[in-house]
């Protein structure tokens, strides 16, 4: 049975690592607030007080954390997952960082003999939550297929995109779309209550045709009961279409629609929102109309 470590227990991360406790896995967590890991451990988890201890107890170390830095940090630096991990080990990286960054960790850990694969996922906390979320990932083969049983308690679609680094680019390409859908969807909101038009029957109207996305399908019925929390912070949005930005710049690759939806998630940001779910960009656009949707 592969021990599992998991190192960031945040929305979505302790989610995650619940399902892959309920898969049957033993299970080391670690996090840097107490209560999440004290959660898990009253559910059978067992718990560690470093990245470096996780790594020595496990075979295969997830972490989960908020930015490209933190990941470094957690896998490379003083009691970092390097120090603790033995040779063979595998190190999955679910957070959402910069594709440059995920190559230079699998780099460094491939020189102590430790496999890395960045595994960032989509699907927000209800697909961590229900173990249904999208995997896109980059890294080598054969540690992917050693790893497949536990993805399996967290995801339902796992894809190997290609080398180290080629999950983070996925997920920056996912990350362009998830903006244009949520900048998108509340244009369409607050245009059509400005037109005199209730927003609820538009929806309805064209949610089964040519408009239909994700989006569309679960966000307005929250919005219109008025609870615009997360699912996924629109902080966490704005970090990551600024990986999107400097990855683009990297490549020489125009991107003017997310350079704009950006814009807005940075209002969003500075008018006070940033904790709220990323389709609460709605906000900033009925501010810039002078009209709620309800």
């Amino acid at each position: 049975m592969l021990r599992v470590g998991y190192i960031g227990l945040g929305l979505m991360g302790k989610s995650i690592a619940r399902n892959i406790l309920k898969a049957g896995f033993p299970v080391v967590v670690h996090n840097r607030s107490r209560a999440a890991v004290d959660e898990l451990v009253g559910e059978g988890a067992a718990a560690a007080n470093s990245p470096k201890e996780v790594a020595s107890q496990t075979d295969i170390i997830f972490t989960n954390l908020p930015d490209s830095p933190d990941v470094e940090k957690v896998s490379l630096g003083e009691n970092g997952i390097i120090e603790g991990a033995k040779p063979g080990a595998i190190v999955i990286d679910n957070s959402t960082i910069k594709p440059a960054s995920a190559r230079m960790i699998a780099e460094k850990l491939k020189e102590k003999g430790i496999f890395s694969l960045d595994a960032p996922v989509s699907g927000g906390d209800i697909g961590a939550k229900n173990g249904t979320l999208t995997v896109m990932v980059g890294g080598e083969a054969d540690a992917l297929e050693k790893s497949m049983p536990v993805l399996q308690a967290m995801g339902k679609t796992i894809t190997h995109v290609g080398d180290a680094g080629a999950g983070q680019v996925a997920k920056a390409a996912n990350q362009i779309m998830v903006a244009a859908q949520m900048v998108a969807m509340g244009e369409l909101l607050v245009f059509s209550k400005k037109a005199g038009v209730d927003p609820r029957k538009v929806v309805d109207a064209i949610k089964a045709g040519a408009a239909q996305c994700w989006a569309l399908d679960i966000k307005p019925p929250r919005l219109f009961d008025g609870n615009r929390s997360p699912g996924f912070k629109s902080y966490m949005q704005l970090k990551d279409m600024k990986i999107v930005l400097d990855t683009a710049k990297e490549y020489g690759v125009p991107v003017s629609s997310t350079e704009e939806n950006t814009r807005l998630f940075q209002m969003m940001i500075d008018q006070g929102m940033g904790e709220l779910d990323n389709s609460a960009v709605v906000g900033v656009i009925e501010k810039l109309a002078g009209v709620e949707i309800v």
